[in-house]
């Protein structure tokens, strides 16, 4: 019996990969390094500070610690800038319809993210109140494909991992949260994410048959 829905954030409910461009390629036009969008593809699911070291070593630029501590600050302080100014119209289509049917047949809503800047997101999208829990990076300290993200929400949502639906876009989310013995949706590309349960490509006109036909 599923009793709760999990949902990442970024690639799921909204688009923030945009903004973490736009803040790496500011960082890099200042140090005099060429970033495209093909290099940006190296970037996705890697941390702030690996982020950095790509980039520098894109420009051959050999930097030591403390100087590295201080760009990547500043590229995170562009970032928030950028999501300070997000707004509802940026949701996924059908997200918020989808969510508000779970909540009217007594599932309950988990977001899990691996972003610091979860509660700043969600907070300019107004659906702070549409989750029973939010788990953000600054409540983990181990990266997907390790559980401890999804486990936590279990636990928060005060359900067990065999009650979980996952809804995740990338193949180390759906590893982390398999592991556990949760079921997975993926979001975006079935070919990509193939060891999903199954796979949309939007959150338009579904209900909860999705779920419950896993």
């Amino acid at each position: 019996m599923i009793k709760a829905c999990i949902f990442d954030l970024d690639g799921v409910i909204v688009d923030t990969a945009k903004y973490h461009y736009l803040a790496w390629k500011k960082l890099a036009d200042e140090l005099g390094i060429n970033f495209t969008l093909e290099d940006n593809e190296r970037l996705k699911g890697v941390s702030r500070m690996q982020s950095l070291e790509i980039i520098l070593e894109l420009g051959n630029l050999k930097l030591d610690e403390k100087e590295k501590e201080v760009l990547a600050e500043k590229k995170n302080k562009w970032y928030v800038e950028y999501i300070s100014r997000m707004g509802k119209s940026e949701i996924f289509p059908g997200v918020e319809a989808f969510i508000d049917i779970l909540r009217e047949n007594n599932i309950k809503t988990a977001i899990a993210s691996a972003s610091k800047n979860t509660r700043i997101i969600l907070e300019r999208l107004d659906l702070e109140k549409k989750f029973d829990v939010i788990i953000d990076g600054t409540m983990i300290s181990k990266a997907k494909p390790d559980p401890e993200i999804f486990l936590k929400a279990a636990e928060y949502l005060k359900v067990q991992p065999n009650e979980c639906v996952v809804f995740e876009d990338a193949v180390a989310g759906v590893e982390a949260a398999k592991r556990v013995g949760m079921k997975v949706i993926g979001v975006g590309d079935p070919d990509i994410l193939k060891d999903a349960h199954t796979v949309i490509q939007s959150f338009e006109g579904l209900d909860l048959s999705i779920i419950y036909n896993l």
